[in-house]
């Protein structure tokens, strides 16, 4: 069971993390898991164990999986006892390596009567208004005049408001007794109609604080009427990308957990990171607004440029990890796949450029209140400082494959069986310490073979 904590020294002040059911402090690191090439009979079959094992052999521990509501209910009222099935085989895969799961309602370009998955053609209302794909910026399409209604009856229409809350209460009736499951992402980068007028910003907010705000409470509603133990997910419009804080309010759970992507127009586009314009320290200004003002952790569900090896690309990454890792309790990079485009690996399974960075050093569970925790890239070491708790649990760290393998050092009346790890091989090290004690883990290379 994962509960909210306080927020603690080392993370970024206001924001409270992620914490379990024994008070250890959480982070998440890891990657989205998909099928979207395969529908009906063939859904999801491009999701395979191997998914899992690899993600764990680099030391991630978090798998944000996208799910279809067409593929789960086709026709309404009738939901996919195959498609249920197979979401299970996966969950089991991820809980044999030790992976978390986000199940995400995923949507793009609200779904399959665009062109696209997501939200099915018998809950898409277009009033007859126009549509126009556009192949080379399938987001432009967000802005056709018949998506955009029909996110607007998603939102207003009472028989579609019914559907989406009975499609939740089917998800998370079937799955949340799954000791793999995280969490609930309650749609993808949701989107609304713009009123004449309005700018890009001004509609986002609207539609955030009128819109969404209602449909997160409904549905969380509707969630904890079969479960009511897993977090719950929300997501602003993608336009917190342009460094837009936030017109959410209050979600009335006590387990929400803020879930923006941290994407940015220019570089999707295909331009380099500039690092003299600023993006990122906007973005984390725009997006610490509302966690700071509600009170709940945060987890980035989405990251990672396509043009991952343009010039300045290794200092976007460089700069993308510090800041995530400041007010974030986790992420998940878009996304685990074996090829091109977005994939983090190439069909051998080694790190495209640049992503290998994700992999690093990091304490998935601490059993205290933590000091200091930072992984220096440069030097590759990785220090956490914590006071331990009262409560008899084990600190865990995570140390992804290296040439040189690993060493480590503990500090305080503290102990860990494990001193060193051998070249090329992850490892999971866990600390235990006397209650209450000041503790110091120091990670640095090993000796090259």
């Amino acid at each position: 069971m994962l509960t909210p904590a306080t927020a603690h020294a080392g993370h970024r002040d206001g924001i409270p993390p992620l914490t379990d059911d024994r008070g250890r402090v959480l982070t998440l690191r890891g990657w989205n898991v998909e099928d979207k090439t395969h529908r009906g009979d063939q859904a999801l079959t491009a999701i395979t164990e191997k998914h899992f094992r690899d993600l764990r052999a680099q030391g991630f521990n978090f798998a944000r999986l996208l799910v279809f509501w067409d593929d789960l209910e086709p026709e309404r009222g009738r939901y996919s006892e195959a498609y249920l099935r197979k979401i299970e085989r996966i969950l089991h895969w991820a809980e044999t390596y030790g992976v978390h799961v986000l199940i995400d309602a995923h949507q793009d370009v609200f779904g399959p009567a665009f062109g696209h998955r997501g939200i099915p053609e018998w809950a898409t209302r277009t009033d007859g208004l126009p549509f126009t794909p556009h192949p080379d910026d399938w987001f432009a399409e967000y802005f056709e005049p018949a998506v955009q209604r029909a996110f607007t009856h998603l939102y207003e229409d009472p028989d579609l408001r019914s559907a989406q809350a009975r499609m939740w209460r089917v998800l998370a009736g079937r799955l949340g007794s799954h000791p793999a499951v995280l969490g609930y992402d309650l749609i993808n980068e949701p989107m609304g109609e713009m009123r004449e007028g309005e700018d890009l910003p001004t509609a986002a907010r609207r539609i955030e604080r009128e819109q969404l705000t209602a449909m997160y409470n409904r549905l969380a509603d509707a969630v904890r009427s079969v479960d009511d133990d897993t977090w719950l997910f929300v997501e602003p419009t993608p336009i917190v990308g342009e460094g837009v804080p936030t017109g959410l309010g209050r979600i009335d759970d006590p387990k929400v957990v803020y879930a923006p992507h941290f994407y940015n127009t220019a570089m999707e586009a295909g331009a380099d990171y500039d690092p003299s314009a600023g993006w990122i320290e906007s973005y984390e200004a725009a997006v610490t607004a509302y966690p700071e003002e509600y009170r709940v952790p945060v987890v980035v569900g989405e990251w990672g440029p396509l043009n991952h090896a343009l010039p300045n690309m290794p200092r976007f990454y460089r700069d993308a990890l510090v800041s995530l890792n400041r007010y974030s309790s986790g992420w998940a990079g878009y996304v685990w796949c074996y090829g091109g485009g977005y994939c983090a690996v190439d069909d051998e399974g080694r790190f495209r450029t640049n992503k290998e960075q994700t992999a690093a050093p990091y304490a998935p569970a601490v059993a205290g209140r933590v000091a200091a925790d930072a992984y220096d890239s440069g030097s590759r070491t990785y220090r956490l400082e914590y006071r331990a708790s009262r409560r008899s649990a084990a600190t865990e760290i995570s140390l992804p494959p290296s040439t040189a393998g690993w060493r480590i050092e503990v500090a305080g009346p503290a102990w860990t069986s494990t001193r060193t790890v051998r070249p090329q091989r992850a490892a999971t090290v866990r600390v235990h310490a006397r209650p209450g004690a000041q503790v110091t883990v120091l990670v640095n290379p090993g000796t090259p073979r």
